[in-house]
Formats: C-alpha cells, sequence, structure tokens
C-alpha cells in the first residue's frame, strides 16, 4: 500500500449525487476528491454507434468476463444469475452522461406516501423527514446549476413557484394532435421539461436536436449532464480533484464511530487510502450499499451503518409501462404540413393520474405518462419490427419494413413512470459465490414486485392507451409493452433516511445515524421511488445535504 493522501471531503461517484456536494464544498472552500470508477470520456467519444455505445461496455460493465458483474433473481428464483442489470453509468458523469434527460420534480404524495395511503398491507412505507417547502429552493437552484428547459403555469399539478431556467424545446408538430386528444378526455398535456438546452446557457451551445439523447452521450454538451456543468465548475475552483479509474473498495472509520476516509484501488490496481473529515457516498443505491457491506468491522459485523438492519433493505427501483402507436406520415403531413416533421421530441406529459382517489385499486398512487417519439436507434428499430412479427420478418422483408418504418410512419409511444413500493421481497445483499475482478464479493438483487405496484401499472398503461386512440388521424395499431419494472437507470432505497436510528439508516441530512461525517447523497435516502425519475430530486437533495455540511464546514465543526 502506497503513502496516505489527504482531502478534507472525499465524494465517491460522479453522478447526480455526488457531483453536486463536490462543487458546492470546493465552492466553499473544501479540498474535495472525487474517486470515480469509470472512465472519463470526452464529447469526441460520444458517437452515434449504436454497437459500440449501446450494445458494447460503453457505460455499462460485461457481467460474464469477470469484470464488474452483479447477480440478480427476479420474482421468486431462488438461485442468481449474473446481469448487467443494476448498473446506472460507470463513468465521470454516471448516469447523467446517458440519461434522457426527463426532470419532472416530486409532489407532496411522494413524501408522504404512508400518511395519505394509511399504509398499504404488504408494503414497507415510510413518510419523509422533510416537507416539499425544504426541497423547493435546492429544485430551483439544481435548475439553474445545470440547465433545464420547460414551460412553468401549464401543467396543473406542477410543484415550483418559479419559470424554468430556459424555455422549452421545440416539439413535433404532433404534438398538437395529442393535446387535443388528451383534452378530449379530460387530461392536461403539458411540454415535458429536460435537461437539455433549448439555447446557449453559459458557455455551452443548445439542442441540435439529433435525437440520440437516451443511452447516449451528447457530442456537444447540450444535456444537462454533470459531466457538461458541475463537474467543470468544480474544477475551475482549484479546489477539486477527479481521480477516475478509482474503485472505493472500504469505508474507513475510528474507534469513536467517526469516518477518517476511503480505501481504493488505482488504475494500476493498486490499494491506496485517502483520509479525510468527510465521506459522501454517492455511488448509486446498489453500489453504495454494498460499499457499506464491504466495510464491515468488529463493531458493525453485518455492515458499516448497519446497526438497524435495514442496510441495502427497502430497495425500489421503477414500475415500467409501455405503449406505441403507428400513424401513417402521409396522414399526418396532410393534416400538419412537413414543416417540423423531422423533429426529434415530441416532449408531452401527463400527470392527471399521479394521485387516484377513486380509484377501485388497493394504491391509490399512480404516476406519470411521458408521451415521446419512438427512439432513432436502427438495430433497435430492427428488433422490434422483427419481433412484432413474430421474427418472421428477415433478409429483403426486414429491409422494407425499415424503409417503410423510417419514411412512411411515424410512432408515438407512452412511458409509465410509477411507484414501485418498498417491501421485503425486494432488497440487495452480497452474493455469497461471485466476486469481481478484485475478488470483492458483488452486489446480488432479489427483485419482486409488490402486486399493487403491478395493478396500478396495468391501469395506467390502458388509460395511456386510451390518449394514443383518442390521437385524430387515427392511429393504424395501439401496442400496449407492459414491462413491470426497470433496474437500470432507476434504483433507489437501501439506505433511507429518517428521525429514528431503528427505523432508518441516514438522518433527514442524509448523514448516516452510526458514523460520524459519512453521508450518502445518491438514491439511497429515499424511503420510496416517486412517480417520475428520480435524477432531478436526487440532485436537488444533494446540494441540500451540501449546503448542511458547507455550514457546519464554515463553523469549523468538521
Amino acid at each position: 500500500m502506497t503513502s496516505v493522501q489527504k482531502a478534507d471531503v472525499v465524494v465517491v461517484g460522479s453522478g447526480a449525487g455526488g457531483a453536486p456536494v463536490a462543487l458546492t464544498l470546493s465552492e466553499a472552500g473544501a479540498k474535495v476528491v472525487v474517486l470515480e470508477r469509470g472512465p472519463w470520456y470526452s464529447v469526441r467519444e460520444f458517437t452515434h454507434d449504436e454497437v459500440g455505445v449501446c450494445r458494447r461496455d460503453f457505460f455499462v460493465p460485461y457481467p460474464y468476463d469477470g469484470y464488474d458483474p452483479k447477480t440478480i433473481r427476479k420474482q421468486g428464483q431462488k438461485e442468481a444469475h449474473r446481469t448487467s442489470e443494476g448498473w446506472i453509468g460507470v463513468c465521470v458523469g454516471g448516469g447523467t452522461v446517458h440519461m434522457s434527460g426527463f426532470f419532472y420534480r416530486f409532489k407532496e404524495s411522494d413524501l408522504r406516501l404512508k400518511s395519505m395511503t394509511g399504509g398499504v398491507k404488504g408494503a414497507d412505507l415510510a413518510d419523509w423527514p422533510l416537507r416539499m417547502d425544504d426541497l423547493l429552493p435546492y429544485y430551483d437552484l439544481m435548475e439553474a446549476r445545470i440547465g433545464v428547459s420547460g414551460q412553468a403555469g401549464i401543467n396543473p399539478y406542477e410543484t415550483r413557484k418559479r419559470p424554468f431556467p430556459l424555455p422549452p424545446l421545440h416539439s413535433h408538430p404532433a404534438a398538437k394532435l395529442l393535446d387535443q386528444a388528451a383534452q378530449s378526455l379530460g387530461f392536461h398535456s403539458f411540454p415535458t421539461p429536460r435537461a437539455i438546452l433549448s439555447r446557449s446557457y453559459g458557455n455551452r451551445p443548445p439542442c441540435n436536436y439529433c435525437g440520440f439523447c437516451g443511452d447516449y452521450g451528447c457530442e456537444n454538451g447540450a444535456k444537462s449532464s454533470t459531466l457538461a456543468s458541475l463537474i467543470p465548475a468544480a474544477e475551475d475552483t482549484g479546489r477539486c480533484l477527479i481521480k477516475p479509474g478509482c474503485m472505493a473498495r472500504r469505508v474507513l472509520v475510528d474507534r469513536d464511530d467517526r469516518v477518517t476516509g476511503v480505501e481504493y484501488i488505482d488504475p494500476q490496481g493498486e490499494v491506496k487510502r485517502i483520509q479525510a473529515r468527510v465521506v459522501v457516498l454517492a455511488a448509486s443505491a446498489i453500489e453504495s450499499a454494498r460499499l457499506l457491506l464491504l466495510s464491515e468491522t468488529g463493531r458493525f459485523p453485518h455492515g458499516l451503518c448497519n446497526r438497524s438492519g435495514l442496510l441495502g433493505k427497502n430497495l425500489t427501483f421503477s414500475t415500467f409501462g409501455k405503449a406505441t402507436a403507428v400513424f401513417d406520415r402521409g396522414e399526418l403531413e396532410a393534416k400538419l404540413g412537413k414543416a417540423g416533421m423531422d423533429l426529434p421530441f415530441l416532449l408531452r406529459s401527463v400527470q392527471d393520474d399521479y394521485w387516484m382517489e377513486k380509484t377501485p385499486l388497493l394504491l391509490p398512487k399512480g404516476g406519470t405518462y411521458n408521451f415521446l417519439l419512438h427512439h432513432p436507434n436502427p438495430i433497435n428499430a430492427a428488433i422490434r419490427l422483427a419481433l412484432d412479427s413474430k421474427w418472421s420478418l428477415w433478409g429483403q422483408k426486414l429491409k422494407d419494413r425499415l424503409h417503410k418504418y423510417f419514411h412512411e410512419e411515424l410512432w408515438i409511444e407512452f412511458e409509465v413512470f410509477g411507484e414501485f413500493l418498498p417491501h421485503q421481497g425486494c432488497y440487495l445483499d452480497l452474493d455469497p459465490r461471485v466476486k469481481d475482478r478484485f475478488n470483492l464479493p458483488v452486489a446480488r438483487i432479489t427483485n419482486r414486485h409488490h402486486p399493487a405496484s403491478d395493478d396500478v401499472n396495468r391501469l395506467m398503461v390502458r388509460r395511456g392507451m386510451d390518449i394514443l386512440e383518442a390521437i385524430r388521424p387515427a392511429p393504424r395499431k395501439v401496442t400496449p409493452w407492459t414491462w413491470a419494472t426497470t433496474t437500470y437507470h432507476l434504483q433507489h432505497g437501501t439506505c433511507r433516511f429518517g428521525t429514528d436510528p431503528a427505523k432508518s439508516v441516514l438522518d433527514p441530512c442524509c448523514q448516516a445515524h452510526d458514523i460520524k461525517n459519512l453521508y450518502v447523497t445518491d438514491g439511497s435516502f429515499l424511503p420510496n421511488s416517486g412517480g417520475v425519475p428520480a435524477t432531478p430530486t436526487i440532485l436537488a437533495n444533494s446540494f441540500r445535504v451540501a449546503h448542511h455540511i458547507s455550514k457546519s464546514f464554515r463553523r469549523r465543526e468538521i
């Protein structure tokens, strides 16, 4: 082991949970080191190569070559198998680099799910130790620091008091037809807020409307990833050092249960230590919990910060329903004209079913309908078309079908982001057999769905299809794809925050109950998944926690 390094603060992870902390504390005068296990990509490396980016290990490690697998058991399986599920994004900027950037805010029902439902049988619900007013200033701060586009005052259910920093992006003309269809059914559609620049912002250029947002890095920095926005600003302070290719393997504490630093493996495979007065974990809900489980000591034999026994528990993802409508492009052009028909963004959302008072279902908490155009990936399109034909299309027939898809049709679809209820059947622990390239136990995911979440998901898919079917000119067909959950980009829980150390891992400021000056700021703190993607909330909360730490730093309390 080489000589020990020193810093005021060590942040593990550079994505939504880590970058706001690194920026805020370096601006406050602290010496900050960010450990990121993945590479540091430049914009020149962000291409539209679907094979290289989406179907290789550009963002997510291979699970089968002894590198960095995870294992998973689904819906009652006894044996876990290797998987690439559970990763978000292994690079500087984390999952914000390849996110689509749908930036909705949580609502009061997300924060009060237990009290508003009275509890749901079989679910482990907990209200947040915060109110929405505690988060609103940090939502505003986050949007201003990274750059978010949208239009305030349209969504009757929005939780905001200020306009967006940027106007909305240009939407496809078919958005008008969807607005009319939604209104005819009593729904209120609104422009989808995006973490994408609609015009120049600081030294970053606006979106070039290539359409390759989700699953890709942005080739001009218009997507408001932490890589493009917060990381450069943190570096500009001269007090923040980003160390790519460095994997944290243990959090270090002293006999007084105070954090002292982090042990990590550098790009050459050498084990090193860095001392710190504060350690902030932001490696993802799964990897942060894994790191704490790997950091067991004599005083914490079942994992650091695990006196409550809740470390790794209450793991949640997001329910994920989907349906697609196929339209004749010629019919749409006859009604709308050809101007703007090549724009890649539909940019429409509906939140009327976020809370459903009159539903007969066990869970009244719904979620968000996000309407969008089909992704322009050609390989994915070919697979989808072949699958729709029950694999009867191949060769020239498949090529002809692809030509029709790209030139004669328009596919409009929606995704449902809904509440994934926390319960005892979904959790994380260490796999007893499978290890990574450094001979460390990997994270084992046990994933079962609470049936109430699946019931709501099916209901929302049906209601979303009603909107698609009401569009005129009418779609040729509407096809449901009711996947029950997504485990790739949206993960939460494992280190739930709260006021009672017996019922939570973190306090309301996301400091561990058991260890002084150890914080967790990724999605681990969330008691529940919410009815929208949690990335904006993770960013906002990270700024909130960083503000708390910076005040202690300035008072010389740490």
